[in-house]
């Protein structure tokens, strides 16, 4: 599990699933666009990769999936994406407020 650095996000990151690792390339880039390249360079390599075992969670801000993945999510919306060689694809999306899983 990685995390933004922001209060919210690592907040929500502990109480979901006990332990985080908090990774600056997660943190948002709203106010200081001059990171995006960076952070979303490191972002779509480390998304690329398959874990040794189990999922792969990050847990970061809109701004940051909307760069990625070009999907601007509602508010405590999760994108699944699923790693290839070089990045990944974005395999869904669940919103906690529709209860269900959007394709």
């Amino acid at each position: 599990m990685l995390s933004s650095r922001w209060c919210r996000c690592l907040d929500t990151a502990r109480l979901a699933f006990g332990s985080v690792k908090p990774w600056p390339a997660l943190d948002s880039f709203f106010e200081n666009r001059s990171r995006e390249a960076e952070q979303s360079r490191a972002v779509r390599e480390r998304a690329g990769q398959p874990p040794a075992r189990g999922n792969l969670i990050l847990l970061t801000h809109q701004v940051n999936i909307t760069a990625l993945t070009g999907i601007v999510p509602s508010q405590g919306e999760m994108v699944i994406v699923t790693p290839r060689e070089g990045g990944f694809t974005v395999a869904g999306r669940f919103s906690p407020a529709a209860g269900r899983e959007d394709r």
